[in-house]
């Protein structure tokens, strides 16, 4: 697997993550007292999902500047 499949699917990994880290967090700052803590615990994977995210929205346009492979605009 290439680097950016890797990317990709680590990107897919954490989305997941993260989508179960709001819905507990939804559930715990709804019980009686609410554990405030736990609402920095999406921070985590929402910081991975920025970082891979951009990378991988980048991707074609680093690849176009190279002259590679990348989204042409059909002209």
């Amino acid at each position: 697997m290439n680097w950016n499949k890797w990317i990709r699917q680590f990107h897919r990994w954490v989305s997941i993550a993260f989508t179960l880290s709001v819905i507990a967090t939804f559930v715990a700052l709804a019980q009686k007292p609410p554990v405030e803590w736990v609402s920095y615990v999406p921070l985590f994977p929402l910081a991975l999902l920025l970082l891979s995210g951009l990378y991988l929205f980048a991707l074609p346009y680093l690849a176009r500047r190279r002259g590679g492979h990348g989204a042409t605009d059909g002209t």
